[in-house]
């Protein structure tokens, strides 16, 4: 009956030993290195994506966080204003967008003066 049991257990490991060797060995292959390094990619990935969630999680609660600030300590509130179109993404004076912020001044765009200067 040892015998038996012992010939058992015998089997048992030789068979896991065999499989954790062949697992082994198809890791070394290329595609089993391929199948690693494409799953460290897509945890990556993964992780890269839930991290970019929170921070716009994170920037629309401090967002609104310094809009109740503002409203509460100016009386004004700006999303209102900006939906009724009392206000917008309008450039500032002085700002890149402007035409007289450019060299010239005269409003034309640089391409086009080079254009014009180029036909004559």
């Amino acid at each position: 009956m040892r015998r038996l049991f012992w010939f058992g257990a015998g089997v048992a490991a030789g068979v896991a030993l065999s499989r954790k060797a062949g697992e082994t060995a198809r890791r070394a292959t290329p595609v089993g290195v391929a199948d690693q390094l494409g799953g460290a990619v897509r945890e990556l990935a993964g992780a890269v994506g839930s991290f970019g969630a929170e921070v716009r999680a994170g920037m629309a609660e401090r967002e609104r966080e310094l809009h109740e600030t503002v409203t509460e300590r100016s009386g004004v509130d700006a999303d209102r204003r900006r939906l009724r179109g009392e206000i917008g993404d309008t450039p500032r004076p002085g700002g890149a967008a402007s035409s007289e912020a450019r060299p010239g001044g005269d409003g034309e765009r640089p391409a086009a003066r080079r254009a014009r200067r180029a036909g004559r």
